[in-house]
């Protein structure tokens, strides 16, 4: 009868004094860096496929509210590109537009844990987490015309910026993201944690790839000073290198056009240093 007396009052004690640790330790927070893939999806990869991934990787800052509820500070950067030689649409191969574009994005999000993440106690090490945020981003799209590196942009090869069409404006190189994440971390001790996160970006952009409206082939000069053939020619419909009838004529679609806009995603794998400290436990 002792034996089971000593054996309950050492379990409530045991209980009570893990309670107390628990509430002792306080999980300010975590910084760290991530590495990984990146993805496009818009006008030249409309199907959605994960055939061209390039380099991401990133750097954050997470201030913990409580146990499940965090707000995340991101910074990072995605390399983004795709051609329509990747494409299984024979109108699209024949269309035979690409690009590449460096994209650094800033964004702030709201992260919720499934499960209660106190790093150090191996019970609480584990948890799935989501988040959903907003942020900003810069890109500019390129492509390679004879091995020469073009940006895309300054040459309006929709038209934006000419005369003949005074609505169409040249696009911004800065937008907006909806960054909607998935991922899990794990605590390896009290100091540091690893995790695996897949992010897509919903933007506001049609013009990550260059690509969104409708062709313009009368919008500036076909031929530069010398009576050369202009690189916004070359590059404003680029099907004359595929077919003998170039299929960019006036008012046909170039992109997909209307409200669809283009996205990107990510994932990356990384490493978290907790922020941390101890108080006194409440009574």
């Amino acid at each position: 009868m002792r034996k089971l007396i000593f054996l309950i009052v050492f379990t409530i004690a045991s209980n009570f004094s893990k309670a107390q640790m628990y509430d002792a330790y306080e999980h300010a927070g975590e910084f760290g860096i991530s590495v990984g893939a990146a993805h496009y999806f818009g006008d030249l990869n409309n199907t959605a496929a994960l055939n061209r991934p390039k380099f991401a990787a990133g750097i954050f800052y997470n201030r913990q509210l409580n146990n499940y509820i965090s707000i995340k500070i991101n910074g990072s950067y995605s390399m983004l590109g795709y051609s329509d030689a990747y494409s299984e649409n024979p109108v699209q191969r024949i269309r035979n537009l690409s690009f590449n574009t460096n994209v650094w994005e800033i964004s702030a999000s709201g992260i919720f844990n499934f499960f209660r993440f106190v790093p150090g106690f191996p019970e609480f090490s584990f948890t799935p987490y989501v988040g959903l945020g907003i942020g900003a981003f810069n890109f500019d799209p390129y492509t390679y015309l004879n091995g020469e590196k073009i940006y895309l942009r300054p040459l309006g090869t929709e038209g934006q910026g000419s005369s003949l069409y005074p609505n169409l404006k040249p696009y911004s190189s800065v937008a907006m993201c909806i960054p909607l994440t998935i991922g899990f971390k794990k605590a390896l001790n009290e100091r540091m944690n690893i995790f695996a996160e897949v992010s897509y970006r919903f933007t506001n952009t049609n013009y990550l790839d260059d690509v969104g409206g409708v062709y313009a082939p009368d919008a500036f000069s076909p031929v530069d000073a010398n009576g050369n053939p202009s690189t916004w020619f070359l590059l404003q419909d680029r099907s004359y290198e595929t077919t003998n009838t170039p299929i960019g004529v006036k008012g046909r679609q170039r992109g997909v056009g209307g409200s669809h806009k283009d996205s990107y995603a990510t994932f990356q794998i990384g490493v978290s240093f907790n922020l941390q400290s101890y108080r006194c436990p409440k009574n």
